[in-house]
């Protein structure tokens, strides 16, 4: 019994000498705190997105308040976190310019055919590990939601069988374009005059036969644009935002309306 007694004695006397050694080691080895970061991180969305270029939204807070990031990079927070950040840090809070999530396809089950009927596992994901998708046109939106669940905002849902953005409620944190695995959303500037809404590569003839809304690269687009904003790649038409006029000559000549 006495053994046991002193046993326990000893175990005990040991772990009371580290606990010592440890709390006076965290003392003289802390690291000092900038008192800043707390106020900065209580201005955060708490997305944790990754649209300022950091991990989290608690590495944003510590690198901006170091004078490694602007005041202005928090997408989903918009000029007023960009302001109160600001006015913490007592810098230039910079423009801000409203982000939205946007949708190159226009897939639908009325202008796409099936290959198949899926029944597997209800993800994009999933689903995509079959031939692409059970659509026919194989970049055409999946539609059981990755996006969906992803956005922290409510942002997106499915309408006729393909992601919806609304406008009014996506901050452009970027979350739905990395759940996405065709990759088709991008964050775009809102109000962004002309988008090509399709995300198809493939040669015109192969297209029309897959989708009635798909891109064929026929350059009309390109020969009608006055300013000279359009180009065909990989026979795909884009559409550089900084040149557009939002002139609309493009929708017009477009002869399936891949351009909204």
């Amino acid at each position: 019994m006495n053994t046991i007694l002193i046993t326990v004695a000893i175990i005990a006397g040991i772990g009371l000498f580290f606990a010592i050694v440890l709390t006076i080691a965290s003392k003289l080895m802390a690291v000092p705190t900038d008192p800043n970061v707390e106020k900065v991180r209580e201005l955060l969305p708490g997305a944790n997105c990754g649209a300022c270029g950091f991990a989290g939204c608690d590495d944003y807070a510590k690198a901006v308040c170091a004078g490694k990031a602007q005041a202005n990079a928090c997408v989903p927070g918009g000029g007023d976190v960009a302001a109160g950040i600001a006015g913490i840090l007592g810098v230039e809070a910079g423009e801000v310019t409203p982000q939205a999530a946007f949708l190159a396809c226009q897939g639908t089950p009325a202008v796409t055919g099936k290959k198949y009927d899926y029944q597997g596992m209800t993800t994009c994901a999933a689903c995509n590990q079959l031939f692409y998708g059970q659509k026919e046109c194989a970049y055409a939106c999946i539609g059981l939601g990755d996006c969906v669940k992803a956005c922290p905002y409510g942002a997106l849902s499915l309408v006729g069988g393909i992601a919806h953005v609304d406008e009014a409620l996506c901050t452009g944190c970027g979350a739905c374009t990395k759940a996405c695995p065709k990759g088709l959303l991008s964050v775009q500037p809102k109000g962004t005059p002309h988008q090509v809404c399709c995300s198809n590569r493939d040669k015109g003839a192969f297209t029309r036969k897959v989708c009635r809304v798909g891109c064929l690269g026929c350059m009309k687009c390109v020969k009608t644009c006055p300013a000279g904003a359009i180009a065909v790649k990989d026979n795909l038409a884009h559409i550089d935002p900084e040149k557009c006029t939002g002139c609309g000559e493009c929708v017009a000549a477009c002869p399936v309306h891949a351009i909204v």
